[in-house]
């Protein structure tokens, strides 16, 4: 039984001073207030931390997957720019376009073997270059986000002119400012192996919600933005060109990463319920949204050549 507070014995004494008559039932009830229950039990399994194998997992996988992404990545974006600088008909409305998308997947994936070598062998370039590429990695891919966007609401490059020249200068300022929360929010680690990851802060800093809200914007916001106006086009009996289909595998393959990362937040945030098998599975899962938006640097690069190659043979006019 535990001791009485201070201000239970005050009271106490106050009552026998006064020779003040205590029923014996408020008594008895009195002192089963001082009872403690001892019909608890500890969940001594419950209080484990929780043992995740997904970066045993990403440390086997991802030097392989990256390598190969590379090289698919780079024959796809170098065979598209030959055909863009031979055959420049084949995109006759949308050659400009083109060319930036395939600089910009070609950027993404000129840094896929500086990531798969350290992840195997430990980031060795220092956290100054570890931010330059968390940067131009993300810089990367929100151009292309803001690329696939603009060719799909506008016709400004139907030719390379001021209008154009300045508009492409913008989108790749755009996503160059978008992409420095990322490199602020990501860094070098040195425990227990030296890695380069994305967020090296507290998932509720400032500069890694400014991150999300980039992400989400681009990942989410704007497909959908994009998938309204297009079915409020579609009603009015407009068209968005036959190569469409080709700008939307970008969003395609963005989207379950946008998504992921609105969940994992939701997580920390203790928003949702979680366990530990659902953070296990979870990471697996992000990991899999994650190498699902990578592959768009081969996926890409590869639709466009297709695309345009086939309207070139149907003799259609070159939509993006």
């Amino acid at each position: 039984m535990r001791q009485p507070s201070p201000h239970t014995l005050g009271w106490q004494l106050q009552i026998l001073q006064n020779e003040t008559f205590v029923d014996v039932q408020d008594l008895l009830d009195l002192l089963g207030n001082f009872t403690t229950n001892e019909d608890y039990v500890v969940d001594y399994a419950a209080s484990e931390p929780c043992h995740n194998a997904y970066c045993p997992f990403f440390q086997r996988a991802a030097p392989a997957f990256l390598a190969t992404t590379c090289v698919a990545a780079t024959l796809a974006t170098g065979t598209l720019l030959v055909a863009l600088a031979k055959r420049p008909h084949a995109w006759p409305c949308h050659r400009a376009l083109v060319a930036q998308l395939a600089a910009a997947t070609g950027l993404f994936a000129a840094l896929l073997p500086a990531v798969a070598a350290g992840i195997v062998q430990g980031w060795r370039l220092g956290a100054g270059a570890c931010k330059v590429t968390q940067l131009l990695w993300h810089c990367s891919v929100f151009a292309q986000g803001l690329l696939v966007a603009s060719g799909c609401c506008s016709g400004v490059w139907s030719r390379w002119e001021p209008r154009s020249q300045r508009l492409a200068a913008c989108i790749w300022l755009g996503a160059l400012v978008l992409a420095v929360p990322a490199a602020l929010a990501g860094g070098a680690v040195a425990a227990p192996e030296a890695s380069c990851i994305h967020r090296n802060v507290s998932i509720f800093s400032p500069v890694y919600l400014l991150h999300l809200a980039s992400c989400l914007c681009v990942f989410l916001l704007l497909p959908a933005a994009l998938l309204v106006a297009a079915l409020v086009r579609a009603g009015r009996g407009g068209g968005w060109g036959s190569g469409v289909g080709a700008s939307w595998l970008f969003f395609v393959l963005w989207v379950p990463y946008g998504v992921g990362l609105a969940v994992d937040f939701l997580l920390y945030a203790e928003v949702l319920q979680y366990t530990c098998s659902v953070f296990e599975r979870f990471d697996y899962a992000l990991g899999l949204c994650e190498a699902l938006g990578v592959l768009h640097c081969c996926l890409g690069p590869a639709v466009l050549l297709a695309t345009g190659l086939c309207h070139r043979k149907g003799g259609a006019d070159g939509g993006f």
